[in-house]
């Protein structure tokens, strides 16, 4: 394995994703939603995880991320807390965590930190959710933003559809970016914008851009690791690079062991645990001399 054992690799934090883009050097980030996934990311030198609300789709099986709750979200964020160690851990707010009001907004964000171990919490949205963005930060709880395709607006904006694709469209997607920089955003995910808007706008932020679906001039990419896999059989987004296919893989393997249960291959004597022989020998003859009651 080429990255470090984690032992011997600092904490990723806020400081360490801005000091990344005054550097030029990308930044990688993954969801994860369970403790196996987190620690192999950690161990394979993922700088951030991300527990995205997409738990609501690849993981729970719902048709969108707006049936996601806070404790749906606070029960696998606990989960990733304990397997990933180094990366920066953020908590995705699930729908109606955020909207209602400000105060209930800085309750739940807290909670993310407090109970479920992450590092910063994740809202979607511009312009319209830069007052709920600032009290947040304003209590010491780091943002991450997100705008463009954002799912919890998908009725709003009639489905999973790319935007920023006209010049109007664009130069407001520029201008909810800057808004939320100033509201204290110290990352803002650009999600299904066409490239050279997503580069401008990553050119103008003096914060991180983190890339999915947006092309290669954002400060760092993002993707549904279950997307990555191959292990969301449902659609594949075009934006997303498969590096496994890891459904069919459990296809087979599920097939092979059904296959082997049935025609009685599985478990062999070396899947199997014995008994030594003089003590089968003492329980044959003591059920021999004291017969087993029948309590049928």
């Amino acid at each position: 394995m080429s990255a470090q054992p984690t032992a011997d690799r600092k904490k990723t934090t806020t400081h360490t994703f801005r000091q990344r883009k005054e550097r030029g050097e990308p930044i990688t980030m993954l969801t994860a939603y369970d403790y196996a996934t987190a620690l192999a990311a950690d161990r394979a030198g993922i700088d951030s995880l991300l527990v995205g609300d997409s738990l609501g789709m690849v993981v729970l099986g719902y048709e969108n991320t707006l049936s996601v709750t806070m404790e749906d979200m606070l029960h696998h964020c606990k989960a990733v807390a304990r397997g990933a160690k180094t990366p920066l851990l953020i908590g995705d707010m699930p729908f109606m965590s955020y909207q209602v009001s400000i105060e209930e907004a800085k309750r739940n964000a807290g909670r993310f930190l407090a109970e479920a171990g992450m590092d910063a919490v994740k809202l979607e949205g511009g312009r319209e959710v830069a007052s709920i963005t600032e009290a947040i930060a304003g209590v010491g709880i780091p943002v991450v933003g997100h705008i463009g395709l954002t799912p919890q607006s998908i009725h709003k904006l009639g489905g999973y559809k790319v935007q920023g694709r006209t010049a109007r469209a664009a130069r407001r997607l520029v201008e909810d970016a800057l808004i939320l920089e100033d509201a204290g955003c110290f990352a803002i995910v650009l999600e299904a914008v066409p490239d050279r808007v997503a580069e401008l706008i990553s050119q103008k932020l003096a914060v991180p851009a983190i890339g999915i679906g947006a092309g290669p001039g954002c400060d760092g990419q993002v993707l549904v690791t279950h997307d990555l896999l191959g292990l969301f059989d449902r659609f594949t987004p075009k934006f997303v690079k498969k590096y496994a296919d890891v459904h069919a893989d459990m296809m087979r393997a599920f097939e092979e062991y059904k296959k082997d249960v049935t025609t009685h291959h599985f478990p062999g004597e070396e899947h199997t645990y014995s008994i030594p022989d003089d003590e089968w020998r003492a329980l044959l003859t003591e059920l021999e001399a004291e017969p087993l009651v029948d309590h049928a």
